[in-house]
């Protein structure tokens, strides 16, 4: 028997097989990653009859499928993400979230894309609780707990909480930029938007009594990609803060993502994953400073001055979103998807191999894709890095990528070794 954690992917018989090389759902540590439920009738293999809200329906009864096969219920949801092609969808897809989770909210992310697989209308993604952990034969901690926040000073809202921490981390909604005292967006442009989505973040942690220097990823959905260059001047105001990571130059790993339309109209919304270096009871408080945060980059992939390419902390590792940019030359690969694809997946094995780490150890991918047709080529390639299909994944078709590139990746990864002094 071994005393590390060990990944363990699962799949249901009644939620959508054969969709691609990926597991309905992989748990690592106290955690389960699903994979992005699309509105599939799991007997039939193909979208269900009727609108929006039947669509959604089926997206969140596949996600409770896949809990139940494994012994979890939805409140074990801590954290939900909605993907919709119509940012109008969002009423309809909320009152039937309202049926899903009528009293306990998770922390949620709601935005529109340029297009989903299949043509779906939305399609929807969790990630859950694992209280028994993965060390093989030797369940961990079951009466672990959450702890879910919420603090005037950010904004509210009545259908998700600001922050839900489990075990070793804490996962915050994604912060629009709203005012918390009149609830409407601040007036200005990106910048003013962006100042506001990184105080709302920076309130719900002070609330929690954490820093924002504890921030390991950082995703930025944005309406135009060309206001990166504003919101980067914001964001160094944020990143580092404290002495400490100033000295160390620390920024979180972070991916940046394109958005059709974003709940409000907002231009901006931020979203963070955060350590949580005390746990969650019964995890004692005076382990607080026994878990660290470890920021490390590799010449063998590319660089960013504003990211890390790979933050550990505890039992994950959270990798910054990975372009097709050869590292030598700092510029896009030629060719086409297929080629964009590899170079994209050898940055991430490059990455994963400079922490002493295999593509093995991969529990969640995250693929955006310029155009969503490329699935089937981007399949092609991918199951050459992941031939057991084993991590999870969501896709999403943007409207554009950074590099004007094709197709960008991200990936979760299993620290078995966790992150003590």
């Amino acid at each position: 028997m071994s005393n590390f954690n060990a990944v363990l992917a699962r799949n249901s018989d009644n939620a959508p097989t054969d969709l691609g090389p990926y597991s309905h759902t992989v748990a690592f540590s106290h955690y389960n990653n699903l994979s992005a439920q699309l509105p599939i009738d799991p007997n039939s293999g193909k979208l269900v009859d009727g609108g929006i809200a039947a669509q959604a329906t089926q997206c969140f009864n596949n996600i409770k499928a896949v809990l139940a096969s494994i012994g979890h219920v939805m409140n074990d949801v801590i954290r939900i993400s909605v993907f919709v092609q119509n940012i109008r969808d969002l009423d309809a897809v909320d009152q039937v979230y309202k049926t899903f989770f009528p009293t306990y909210l998770p922390t949620r992310t709601t935005v529109a894309v340029a297009a989903l697989p299949l043509g779906a209308l939305v399609q929807v993604e969790a990630l859950i609780s694992n209280g028994e952990g993965t060390i093989p034969n030797a369940p961990q901690a079951g009466d672990l707990i959450k702890l879910a926040n919420n603090t005037a000073n950010a904004p509210v809202c009545a259908l998700s909480t600001q922050t839900v921490a489990f075990s070793h981390y804490n996962n915050i909604t994604a912060q629009l930029p709203i005012d918390p005292k009149s609830g409407k967006l601040v007036s200005g442009g990106v910048r003013e938007q962006a100042a506001q989505c990184l105080k709302n973040v920076k309130a719900i942690l002070e609330s929690i009594d954490v820093p924002i220097d504890d921030i390991v990823k950082i995703n930025v959905f944005l309406k135009n990609l060309s206001d990166l260059e504003a919101v980067d001047q914001v964001y160094t105001t944020f990143f580092p803060d404290s002495a400490i990571a100033r000295a160390a130059a620390y920024f979180p790993a972070r991916t940046v993502i394109a958005a059709s339309a974003l709940p409000m109209d907002a231009l901006v919304q931020i979203e963070a994953v955060v350590s949580h270096g005390d746990g969650t009871p019964p995890q004692q408080v005076e382990d607080r400073h026994g878990i660290v945060i470890k920021a490390r980059n590799t010449t063998k992939a590319p660089n960013h001055p504003l990211s890390t390419q790979t933050v550990a902390f505890s039992h994950y590792n959270h990798l910054s979103a990975q372009l097709p940019l050869d590292p030598i030359s700092g510029k896009k690969v030629a060719g086409g998807i297929k080629q964009q694809t590899e170079q994209c997946l050898n940055n991430i094995k490059a990455i994963v191999e400079s922490i002493e780490h295999a593509m093995a150890d991969v529990v969640k991918v995250n693929i955006f894709l310029k155009n969503i047709e490329d699935i089937a080529a981007v399949d092609a390639v991918y199951s050459t890095f992941f031939p057991g299909g084993v991590p999870a994944r969501r896709v999403v078709g943007v409207a554009e990528l950074l590099e004007d590139a094709l197709i960008q990746i991200d990936v979760v990864l299993g620290n078995a070794e966790g992150t003590s002094p």
